[in-house]
């Protein structure tokens, strides 16, 4: 028959495409011939050594470098400075009274000053309303009164707690000593919702980290705006924050029992100057503006606030950074609000107030430089155009 004739597509006398399809799917048998039927083979099959692991060039090591500083700048000042602040809290010239009258509680309280030298400022109180007062008006940090019964220790957990649990194991030795019990007597407590006193410098730490972070977030997308609205910007989301951290501490916790629109105004001056600080750094600093926010306003704001430790009971120096620090500032105010109503705090308002007079100040002096700055390298710009010019 004719058909018989004809091959089938998949016989080896069929066209040539399906010839070269075979060929092509068939894998190379032993003793396929010559280089262009082999196929591509690794290096290490031809003899040669592979390149494994190649090291970095010299630009990608001074890149890491630059980039490894800051975590390693923040894990060694985080360090320093927590672990120096708080690490062996000891009395420093803490004042405390001595409650009673005549010749022998004088040289009991001298008798007492002597026998910590440096640690305790003594002075006597005629009785414990006397000394009350006192700790109400935080011009002491407790008073003792020895009893024929018994001794009693005033102490203010409301302005801190440490310190109230360091002076009880000033006095607790001396009542043993003097065959006493020891009765302690919270003059000022905190609320419910804050037993340990620490309330307040948590709100603190929360606002202080929304302001630098927000500062680093404006200063991010506002470089192509005017000064104007960036300080607008600044001014807005520091309220919202100030706002948020009012109402998480008082109706959502219940820190904040009253006072909370004060609280708010007082941590909205506080939010805003570090906000304004961080936008006025963005433009010389860069990416270092986030660790120098970090060491201004962590390192050493909250190691000197008093929030944990007062100064009374810190290493010389976060005790002197507290006298003009405005985390402290605005700790010991809030505490008078929340805690001491009646209390005065405008040294701690003017503090503030001149932190917030110099964040507004250095962002107008770095934006008059981030000016000055563009003039300049337009100015280079034409010259080397013109020089171009010249030259060709």
């Amino acid at each position: 028959m004719s058909d018989s004739h004809h091959p089938s597509p998949g016989s080896p006398h069929g066209s040539p495409r399906s010839a070269e399809l075979v060929l092509t799917e068939l894998p190379p048998g032993p003793d396929a011939a010559g280089p262009a039927h082999s196929p591509a083979r690794p290096a290490e099959h031809r003899g040669q050594a592979p390149r494994r692991h190649p090291v970095p060039p010299a630009a990608f090591w001074r890149e890491l470098g630059l980039h490894i500083l800051i975590p390693f700048f923040l894990a060694a000042g985080m360090g320093l400075a927590y672990l120096g602040a708080f690490h062996e809290p000891e009395p420093t010239h803490l004042p405390v009274a001595v409650v009673g009258t005549g010749v022998s509680t004088e040289a009991f309280a001298q008798q007492l000053h002597d026998s910590l030298p440096g640690a305790l400022d003594v002075r006597t109180v005629a009785d414990s309303g006397e000394a009350r007062g006192l700790i109400k008006d935080r011009i002491v940090a407790a008073a003792y009164e020895p009893g024929q019964t018994q001794a009693a220790l005033y102490v203010s957990s409301a302005d801190s707690a440490t310190t109230a649990e360091i002076a009880k194991k000033v006095f607790q030795p001396v009542a043993f000593g003097q065959h006493l019990p020891l009765e302690i007597i919270d003059v000022v407590p905190t609320n419910q919702h804050d037993p340990t006193s620490q309330g307040l410098f948590f709100l603190l730490v929360g606002m202080s980290v929304g302001g630098y972070s927000s500062a680093v977030a404006i200063s991010a997308v506002a470089s192509g705006i005017s000064v104007l609205w960036r300080a607008a910007v600044t001014v807005a989301s520091s309220a919202v924050i100030a706002a948020m951290g009012v109402i998480i501490a008082g109706p959502i916790y219940g820190i904040l029992e009253h006072s909370q629109f004060s609280i708010w105004l007082l941590s909205w001056l506080y939010v805003l100057t570090i906000a304004l600080l961080g936008v006025a750094l963005h433009p010389v600093l860069r990416k270092w503006t986030t660790p120098t926010l970090t060491l201004l306003f962590v390192m050493l704001n909250f190691t000197s606030s008093g929030g944990i430790f007062t100064a009374h009971t810190l290493p010389p120096f976060f005790a002197a950074l507290g006298t003009f620090w405005n985390g402290a500032a605005w700790l010991h105010a809030a505490q008078s609000l929340v805690y001491f109503p009646g209390q005065t705090f405008g040294t701690d308002g003017l503090k503030l107030a001149l932190w917030l007079v110099a964040g507004s100040l250095l962002l107008a002096l770095t934006h008059f430089w981030s000016i000055r700055r563009i003039r300049l390298a337009d100015e280079l710009a034409g010259v080397r155009e013109d020089e171009e010019g010249i030259a060709a």
